[in-house]
C-alpha cells in the first residue's frame, strides 16, 4: 500500500509504537536523557578544550569520545522525539536523508569501538610501562590514533553505506524508530549477498579487533599487577580500568541485547525501545563516568553539593 501512495525518494518509518498515554511520559524522559548526555559532553569537550591542565593524552581521550557521543546522540534522538507525537502513517523520510542517517549510525557506533581501543592501548601503557608513558603517548601520538581511527571508519562505513545505495529499492517501508544500513539494503529486491558478506567481515573486524585488543590489553594489566606487591600501581590500575571496562563491558551488552532481539519477532516494539535508549544512554553514561575522572569536573561536583547539602540545612 505504502508503495502506491509514497514517491521514489520517501520513506515510511515505523517509529517507536508508544501508546497515547504514554506519548508524553515517553518523549519527556528520552528528552531529559538527551538533554543531560548534550549538556554534559558539551560541557566535558568545552573544559578540556579551554583548560591548558588538561591537555594530556588521557583527557584528549576523553575528548574524542565525547565528541563522537554528541554526533551519535544528535543523529538519531531529535528525529525519533519528533516522530513521538507524529502518526504512524505519517513519519516520512526522504531516502537521502535516511542514507545520511544510516551514515551517521553506523559511524558513531564502529568510532565507539575504536576510541575504546586506544583508551585500552594506553591504559596498558600507563600500567605496564609507566617509565616510558611520557614518551609513547604523547599528544601527538593520541591526536594521530584518533584522526587514523576516524579516517578509516569513515572510509569503510562509506565503502558499506556506497555498496546499499547502489541497490534499487522497490519497498518503501522502515521497521525501525531510524535509519540504519541493515533497514536500507533490506528495500531492495535484488541480491544483496556483497552487501551481506562485507558487512559481516567489516562487524567480525572491528569488533574481534576491539574485543581481542581489549581483552589481551586487560589480561597483560591483570598479569602486571599480580606479580607486583606495589599497593599504589594496583590501586592506580583498578581506578584508571574500572571505568573503561564498565563502558566496554555496557556497550557491547546494549549491542548483543538489540542484535539478540531481532531474533523475535514478536519483541519487536521492545527491540526498537533498547536500539534507541542505546544511542542516548550510552552517551549520557559516557559523560558521568569520564566528567568524574577529571578532577577539576570531580571538584565542582562535591561543591555543589555540599552547597545543595547546606542550602537544604537552612530551610530546615
Amino acid at each position: 500500500m505504502e508503495n502506491q501512495t509514497l514517491g521514489d525518494d520517501i520513506l515510511l518509518l515505523e517509529g517507536l509504537n508508544v501508546s497515547p498515554q504514554s506519548t508524553i511520559p515517553a518523549f519527556i524522559i528520552l528528552l531529559l536523557i538527551y538533554i543531560f548526555a548534550m549538556v554534559s559532553n558539551i560541557s566535558l569537550v568545552s573544559l578540556i578544550f579551554l583548560s591548558r591542565n588538561l591537555h594530556k593524552p588521557v583527557y584528549l581521550l576523553y575528548l574524542n569520545m565525547s565528541v563522537n557521543d554528541i554526533f551519535g546522540a544528535s543523529a538519531v534522538t531529535p528525529h525519533v522525539l519528533r516522530h513521538v507525537f507524529t502518526p504512524h502513517s505519517e513519519r516520512y523520510i526522504h531516502y537521502i536523508d535516511c542514507v545520511v542517517q544510516a551514515f551517521c549510525v553506523t559511524l558513531y557506533a564502529n568510532i565507539n569501538h575504536t576510541a575504546l581501543m586506544i583508551m585500552a592501548f594506553d591504559r596498558y601503557v600507563a600500567i605496564c610501562n609507566p617509565l616510558r608513558y611520557a614518551t609513547i603517548m604523547t599528544n601527538r601520538m593520541v591526536v594521530t590514533l584518533s584522526v587514523a581511527a576516524w579516517g578509516a571508519t569513515f572510509i569503510a562505513v562509506a565503502i558499506l553505506l556506497g555498496l546499499t545505495v547502489r541497490l534499487s529499492h522497490c519497498k518503501r517501508f522502515i521497521p525501525n524508530p531510524f535509519c540504519d544500513n541493515a533497514s536500507l539494503f533490506m528495500l531492495s529486491c535484488e541480491s544483496v549477498l556483497i552487501n551481506n558478506i562485507y558487512g559481516l567481515l567489516y562487524t567480525v573486524v572491528i569488533v574481534g579487533s576491539s574485543l581481542i585488543s581489549v581483552a589481551l590489553t586487560y589480561l597483560r594489566i591483570a598479569a602486571v599487577c599480580l606479580r607486583s606487591n606495589n599497593k599504589v600501581l594496583n590501586n592506580k590500575a583498578l581506578q584508571t580500568c574500572s571505568t573503561h571496562l564498565a563502558v566496554y563491558i555496557f556497550l557491547l551488552v546494549s549491542s548483543f541485547v538489540v542484535v539478540s532481539l531481532h531474533r523475535f519477532p514478536q519483541l519487536a516494539d521492545q527491540r526498537k525501545v533498547v536500539a534507541v535508549l542505546a544511542y542516548v544512554i550510552v552517551p549520557a553514561l559516557n559523560a558521568a563516568i569520564y566528567g568524574l575522572q577529571i578532577k577539576v569536573v570531580r571538584q565542582r561536583f562535591m561543591t555543589l553539593l555540599r552547597n545543595n547539602k547546606v542550602s537544604l540545612m537552612d530551610v530546615k
